[in-house]
């Protein structure tokens, strides 16, 4: 009651106060650290990077002094050697076969994580360097002879002692991807400019499309799931190619609405037509206007093919006639086409996309409410994604040309919360500043020691941008829950997918040589537990890969505790700026062997 309405109020024992408040002062202390950094909230993501805005979040951690103990991680068995939680084939038994919905991203609950270090196989030795590495691995790395058996008709690759060699065959490109690749190009005059800098491989087998590309300035997603096909993906990563796993099944791929240049399937066995079309309206949300979709395989050029494809001229003629009627009716025209492969491009006249207002037309537009970038769980529409008429600079003859795209802020940096092209041109600036200072910390950076990289929570790229000159590719992560500035990452010619780092990532285990991030924990730690992010980050690096953990001193020393556990090798470092309230943490993972043998 208030004292100023003249009754007398109730005047507490301070003493009897004070003593249960400080103890629940020192218990939350102590269980801060394993609560998650209970003091941040995610609407602080941006402002935390703000090393002025930082300091208040980091007086309140101050209040309550770290208390992280070292804990000992044990390993996982052997038969978790490629553990991949998410799309793990122990699980697949509990999900339906409909389309395939099994082999989708299916995450163990809290309950049946595994809190064990990912052992490497038997024999395990660090990978062969880039670029002798698009051509050859180490049999023991991945050990799978699976497709080597079942495709040496078709040459994906063979084994010879103790390596494996992929002389860039396919289903389609038997005799090699080289000629492939070159007969593509000169149906499409975009890939040797630098019109056509980011695509997506889907059913990419080992990615020898997305690796042959490299070298000719176009940045590939090769996405495939986890089949039969065994480690077609982890046989990408190995040889130092871009890629993911996936499949478009029921729910949308992890990527923004017309980002990629170009898309991709070679005789990759989906059901294009099937299910009103469904997998090609996925096609066509994330492909830019003025993209291209490229098909070799059943049923291009089906009169001079049909009898070798097992089926019939009138069943592969009937298949082409549907394929072209759905694409036009989503607003693609037949671009070129010669011998096995057709290519056709998305429209970026807004015309076409008029005419889905007609009544019983199908496929309609998309006006359920869904976010066009909602990607996460985002269940597929039977509907066309309209490019928004207000963007200008979107199609891909609006962009520059690369590389004069990656540093010009993209047009859609303003739909961005707080985004402009001046702070796109801060953020540039200052990861140059940041890349320079992390080479001299870590000189492997720019060395063949580090070729696949993870930078685990990104803005607009940055990082990624500022190593461009380097051999190596940087796959960019933005949260799920993080405010959608992936559409820019693609805009400007980078690759990148939406992720929660809650959960586990779409690749193999020792995936990695880098993985960076920069205040990753002060932004989400509230949602899940520090140490499985950590246990990720660990399954995901490869044995002696580095870690470049960028965040305030209060999260710094907590992952320098937990890390003894995982057997990393750490140490402090500051930042460029040399302030004291935010610090760099280098790591690099050992190298161990399992000495266990049977299911934990």
């Amino acid at each position: 009651m208030n004292p100023k309405d003249g009754n007398p109020t109730h005047q507490p024992d301070k003493s009897f106060v004070t003593v249960p408040t400080a103890i629940i002062v020192v218990v939350l202390c102590g269980f801060s650290f394993y609560l998650g950094g209970m003091f941040c909230s995610e609407k602080d993501r941006y402002v935390a990077k703000d090393i002025t805005k930082a300091i208040e979040t980091s007086k309140e951690m101050a209040a309550c002094p770290l208390q992280a103990k070292e804990v000992t991680f044990p390993e996982c068995s052997i038969d978790y050697q490629d553990y991949t939680p998410c799309t793990d084939p122990r699980r697949w038994k509990k999900y339906s076969t409909h389309r395939l919905t099994f082999l989708e991203r299916h995450c163990p609950p809290l309950y049946e994580k595994k809190e064990c270090l990912v052992p490497p196989p038997d024999g395990y030795k660090s990978p062969i360097r880039w670029p002798r590495s698009r051509d050859e691995c180490w049999y023991r790395n991945v050990p799978y002879d699976w497709i080597s058996k079942k495709k040496s008709d078709q040459h994906w690759l063979r084994k010879e002692g103790d390596k494996f060699f992929f002389p860039g065959g396919g289903t389609t490109f038997p005799k090699g991807v080289g000629p492939y690749v070159d007969l593509m190009q000169d149906l499409i005059s975009g890939m040797t400019d630098g019109t056509v800098r980011t695509a997506i491989d889907t059913g990419c087998g080992v990615a020898s499309w997305g690796g042959y590309l490299l070298d000719r300035g176009i940045l590939t997603v090769s996405l495939a799931p986890r089949d039969n096909h065994e480690a077609q993906v982890q046989f990408a990563l190995e040889r130092g190619i871009p890629a993911i796993l996936g499949i478009i099944s029921t729910q949308r791929l992890p990527f923004p609405s017309n980002s990629f240049d170009m898309a991709h399937c070679s005789r990759c066995l989906i059901p294009w037509t099937e299910f009103g079309g469904i997998y090609l309206l996925e096609i066509h949300r994330i492909l830019r206007p003025g993209g291209f979709w490229a098909l070799s395989g059943p049923p291009v050029n089906y009169k001079r093919r049909w009898k070798g494809w097992n089926t019939t001229i009138e069943e592969q003629k009937s298949n082409y006639e549907k394929l072209q009627d759905l694409l036009t009716s989503m607003c693609f025209k037949l671009y070129n086409q010669k011998d096995d492969i057709a290519v056709w491009q998305k429209l970026s006249d807004n015309s076409c996309y008029k005419k889905l207002d007609t009544p019983d037309n199908y496929p309609p537009k998309c006006d359920d409410g869904t976010e066009p970038d909602s990607a996460w769980y985002t269940p597929l529409r039977p509907c066309v994604v309209v490019p928004n008429p207000k963007l200008k600079r979107v199609a891909l003859e609006s962009l520059p040309k690369w590389p004069q795209r990656l540093h010009k802020a993209p047009e859609r940096v303003a739909d961005v919360r707080g985004g402009s092209s001046g702070a796109f041109q801060i953020d540039d600036s200052k990861w140059k500043l940041r890349v320079k200072h992390y080479k001299k910390l870590l000189p492997a950076i720019g060395t063949d020691k580090i070729r696949n990289v993870v930078d685990m929570n990104t803005m607009y790229g940055g990082f990624a941008a500022a190593l461009i000159d380097d051999s190596l590719w940087v796959m960019n992560v933005v949260s799920s829950y993080a405010a959608n500035t992936l559409a820019v990452v693609y805009d400007r010619g980078l690759i990148g997918a939406y992720h929660d780092w809650c959960e586990a990532f779409s690749t193999y285990p020792r995936t990695y040589d880098l993985l960076h991030l920069d205040g990753l924990f002060t932004a989400e730690s509230h949602r899940c537990e520090m140490k499985y992010v950590l246990l990720e980050m660990d399954r995901i690096l490869r044995p002696n890969g580095y870690a470049i953990i960028r965040e305030t001193s209060y999260f710094v020393d907590a992952v320098a505790t937990m890390s003894k556990g995982m057997r990393w090798g750490c140490r402090k470092e500051d930042t460029e700026s040399g302030v004291e309230i935010e610090k760099i943490l280098i790591c690099q993972k050992k190298l161990w062997y399992s000495s266990k043998q049977t299911s934990r």
